[in-house]
């Protein structure tokens, strides 16, 4: 393999070749004559060409040396792009694809809106979505799919990372109709409701379980897949359900839907950004979690 020249000597030569003047070139170099001297002369032995004639009075560039003049000005102006490439400063504008995974409703409703209004700080940021359920995206974390997830799932796992990003509460509602007809005022009267939830496993139903003493026995469970599906549902009076506050609140507003059991408020929980430890956008997703705590939920 052939040895490159150091980029100490190819600076010196440089110099020497502008200056055409040994001594005051040593001088800018801050090296003695001699040292200065022998850097030039290492750079002609490893080349195998004298790059300077040189005589007590005059100093010239040999053929060689006006041929090498322009390569090694550019090879130490791309070492120097090199580290200014690297600079903490400009690695942030390098381009960055971020792949951000969540549920399909938060996605539509607030996720991509927010993504849609960042500011010119983030135009380095290339960010694509990933839209399943909440074992489904986490397991695309896991597997590399995605960059990280927006969740309110109780997650625990030691190579993850998590910043908070908002309080999610939820009510327990259904429709003004649905009520006037079959009246839920007791937790014995979920017998005569249909439960929408997003599975059996009722992920959503647990909110307010968890706060009630007595058992709800509900005369039926129909499982809804998301939670968009399950406010379309009760909004129709076909089922009593569980859900976020920010999805419900126009519809409240509007008094399509009514607040059921409002006695029993469901316990909170919240939306955080997790993502692997070892992910090298570490700081660029803690950076975008800062912004997307600021964008209110909708």
């Amino acid at each position: 393999m052939v040895e490159l020249p150091s980029l100490d000597n190819l600076r010196c030569f440089v110099v020497a070749a502008e200056q055409l003047h040994f001594r005051r070139a040593a001088k800018i170099m801050s090296l003695t004559p001699a040292a200065f001297g022998q850097r030039i002369k290492q750079l002609e032995e490893q080349l195998g060409q004298e790059l300077f004639v040189r005589s007590t009075r005059h100093v010239a560039l040999t053929r060689a040396g006006m041929k090498l003049m322009p390569l090694a000005q550019e090879t130490l102006a791309q070492a120097s792009a090199c580290v200014e490439a690297l600079h903490p400063g400009a690695l942030e504008e390098v381009p960055v694809k971020l792949v951000l995974g969540t549920r399909f409703e938060l996605g539509l409703s607030w996720l991509v809106p927010a993504i849609a209004r960042l500011p010119e700080s983030f135009g380095y940021m290339d960010v694509h979505f990933y839209f399943g359920s909440g074992d489904d995206i986490l397991e695309q974390l896991a597997a590399r799919q995605v960059d990280a997830v927006i969740t309110s799932a109780p997650v625990a796992h030691s190579d993850w990372t998590s910043h908070f990003l908002h309080r999610e509460e939820y009510l327990f509602v259904a429709s003004p109709e649905l009520l006037a007809r079959q009246p839920f005022v007791s937790v014995d009267d979920a017998r005569a409701h249909t439960l929408l939830d997003i599975h059996e496993g009722l992920p959503l139903m647990r909110y307010l379980d968890s706060v009630v003493a007595e058992e709800f026995c509900f005369r039926k469970v129909r499982s809804c897949g998301a939670g968009g599906a399950m406010l379309e549902l009760a909004l129709q009076g076909l089922g009593v359900a569980v859900l976020p506050r920010y999805m419900v609140a126009p519809f409240l507003e509007q008094g399509a839907l009514s607040v059921v059991l409002p006695q029993r408020e469901p316990l909170s929980d919240a939306f955080r950004m997790i993502a692997r430890k070892d992910s090298v956008y570490q700081d660029d997703i803690k950076k975008l979690s800062v912004y997307l705590a600021q964008q209110p939920l909708c």
